[in-house]
């Protein structure tokens, strides 16, 4: 059955309007897509296939030869993310995004690499190598993890299914298999429009989560949209804290230092739901501006950048289009996935919509 995101069940957050789709792809030319695998693996329906990829992409030209500036934020370091370190250090990101669960890191960085080196002749051959960016969390409640269901070709498969049109939401990709607040969590969309003073320019801010965090009894203390009591009983036998992957999006010209401003403010937003960053989650956000782009190959020893003035009001309402867009993926992660149904039997319930307030 097909579910809703919040503002279709009459729940509105803060106070910056939305995108057109209210999605990571209201910002121009980034794209999503997503592969998902959701099937038994053995006769007796023990273990299953509840996982997938989902790739992000900044634009739909090459990455590689047309970068564009990236930056990480880690809130807490629970996570085996791959490619990080040189985004931090140089400030780019040259491949795409990719999404998966803990173990198919290896398979997803595999794929992605693959499709890399068909699309760009020159790498490792005539120019360097490059950076893979892969960000997981752990589905095994629900995902036969050990079985390593993920393959090299799923992750080929997610980048050449990348469209620009609204993204699919809930149980889907990468979110297939994830369990948020002890109900069906996800992939989950916002974004956000931000007007400039004066001007009749405006940037888009867009967040897409994989939401895998987080105790029913912390969903209880976010009073502003859910009811004080849940009605569905948390899940109890889940092996670890979860973890949530934020990639955020914008059209700002913004530097990585920038970037990385406003990828704090994620936090913000994670906070408002209910989260403290437990111990055995990895809280990570990756940001990235579409503004500008860095040439891989270029003769000039210069090049010159646009940046927004720090001074000037517009990026706090970046800071709070961060904040507020966050939140909403947050919950549309959980009120667009399905229950859902994985290994050893167990089902992980969706969201009612009962317990939202304005429900009725």
């Amino acid at each position: 059955m097909s579910r809703k995101k919040i503002r279709e069940l009459g729940l509105n957050v803060g106070q910056l309007p939305t995108g057109a789709n209210n999605c990571i792809t209201d910002v121009k030319g980034v794209r999503v897509g997503h592969v998902t695998l959701h099937y038994p693996l053995t006769e007796d329906k023990n273990e299953w296939a509840c996982t997938g990829v989902t790739a992000i992409l900044p634009h739909g030209g090459n990455i590689f030869r047309e970068k564009v500036v990236a930056t990480s934020y880690v809130f807490n370091g629970f996570g085996k993310t791959t490619g990080l370190v040189q985004v931090n250090e140089l400030g780019q990101l040259e491949s795409p995004i990719m999404l998966t669960n803990t173990f198919g890191v290896p398979a997803v960085t595999q794929g992605t690499l693959e499709y890399l080196l068909e699309q760009s002749p020159e790498i490792g051959e005539t120019t360097g190598t490059v950076n893979i960016v892969v960000g997981e969390c752990n589905d095994s409640y629900l995902n036969s993890i050990r079985l390593m269901p993920v393959k090299p070709e799923h992750a080929k498969e997610a980048i050449q299914k990348a469209s620009t049109e609204k993204a699919e939401e809930g149980a889907v990709g990468a979110g297939t298999g994830m369990v948020c607040f002890g109900y069906k969590g996800g992939i989950g969309c916002s974004s956000r429009i931000v007007q400039i003073d004066g001007a009749e320019e405006s940037y888009t801010v867009g967040c897409l989560v994989l939401s895998n965090f987080g105790k029913t009894e912390e969903l209880e203390t976010y009073n502003r949209f859910i009811q004080t009591k849940t009605a569905e009983p948390e899940i109890t036998d889940s092996q670890t804290d979860g973890s949530i992957i934020i990639v955020l999006a914008t059209d700002a010209p913004l530097n990585e230092r920038q970037l990385q401003r406003m990828a704090k403010r994620c936090g913000i937003g994670l906070g408002r739901t209910g989260s403290h960053m437990s111990h055995g989650s990895g809280d990570i956000v990756i940001a990235f501006s579409t503004a500008q782009t860095i040439l891989h190959f270029s003769e000039d020893h210069k090049e010159s950048f646009i940046q927004l003035r720090e001074d000037n009001p517009v990026m706090n309402f970046l800071f709070t289009a961060a904040a507020e867009a966050t939140e909403e993926a947050i919950l549309n992660s959980l009120s667009c996935a399905n229950t859902t149904t994985g290994r050893k039997g167990r089902v992980v319930k969706e969201l009612p919509y009962q317990q939202l307030k304005s429900w009725n």
